[in-house]
């Protein structure tokens, strides 16, 4: 395997321990990155690390301090701060089993691939990847890296697994503080009859290769045309500090009919409350009474 492993060490559960590789799942996309410019002479800023009145400092005078009282400082070489012992710098412990849909998505934050370090540690492996997946359970515990412990997650992938990164609960603000003005009224049920058509005619398989950065491409095109000294016209979408829900305030009926189409307008009807009278009893009776011949009423004999 080319990629060096992120993090060695072993996954304990009760007695038992697998050696284990964990390598990054993801890496930074295409990105276009901006250096800030002195305009006048065109020259990159550069900035130097400096001590107030004694102007720049060589990197090798540089320590890490952590300021327990305004302007007092205890200093930590990084011999000392690697020292600090803690199990789970080599050791994840497997310390609860969970279901997959336990865990709100809010919390998940990084995945890494985990493998076996060694042929030796295959076996073992595979035991309890395939006792994950059997029992639709996640692993939890936790694991010191990158100068912090994090709560992870440890899940069957393929042949391998998958250990995610878990915010702690202090990392997540409540959602409560956010949603409490939202009313909590049911929504109207023929919009929400449209509403449900429109999700599933765009209801498809998740393919990641179907998305692409496109501001990133708008970026390289705007600096490939700025290379060829090309002027350009910027349309501003401000449009004078007016509301910005503006157009968004519209009706919503004909905004789902129109969304959703003729042939889905028609699916939407058809799922649409009947109205009284108009139910499948009433269409039976209507059909009745049009399917039976109509009697002449007899002729009146003559006195």
């Amino acid at each position: 395997m080319a990629a060096r492993p992120y993090w060695k060490g072993q996954i304990r559960l009760a007695l038992v321990s697998i050696p284990v590789e964990i390598y990054s799942a993801t890496k930074s996309g295409s990105t276009i990155a901006f250096n800030q410019i002195h305009e006048p002479s065109g020259k990159r800023i550069k900035y130097e690390k400096v001590v107030p009145g004694i102007g720049p400092v060589d990197l090798d005078e540089i320590v890490k301090g952590f300021e327990y009282a305004k302007g007092e400082y205890v200093l930590l070489d990084e011999e000392e701060i690697e020292g600090v012992k803690l199990e789970s710098k080599k050791t994840l412990e497997l310390t609860q089993f969970v279901d997959a849909q336990d865990i709100d998505m809010i919390y998940f934050e990084k995945p890494y691939y985990v493998v076996p370090a060694d042929d030796l540690a295959e076996e073992a492996f595979i035991v309890l990847r395939e006792a994950l997946r059997r029992s639709r359970k996640v692993g939890l515990g936790q694991l010191a890296m990158r100068g912090r412990e994090y709560v992870v997650s440890i899940k069957a992938c393929g042949r391998g697994m998958v250990m995610e990164t878990l915010r702690y609960a202090d990392e997540v603000n409540k959602a409560a503080s956010y949603f409490r003005e939202i009313g909590d009224g049911d929504p109207d049920e023929e919009l929400l009859d449209l509403a449900t058509t429109l999700i599933d005619k765009k209801t498809g398989k998740f393919d990641a290769s179907e998305f692409h950065d496109r501001y990133v491409d708008a970026l390289k095109d705007l600096i490939e045309r700025k290379k060829k000294g090309k002027t350009l016209n910027i349309d501003s979408d401000n449009d004078g500090g007016s509301d910005p829900r503006g157009s968004n305030v519209v009706d919503l009926m004909a905004a789902l009919k129109k969304s959703i189409g003729p042939a889905g307008g028609s699916a939407a009807k058809a799922k649409a409350p009947a109205k009284k009278g108009t139910g499948k009893a009433s269409a039976k009776a209507t059909t009745k009474s049009a399917a039976k011949p109509t009697r002449k009423a007899p002729a009146k004999k003559r006195a």
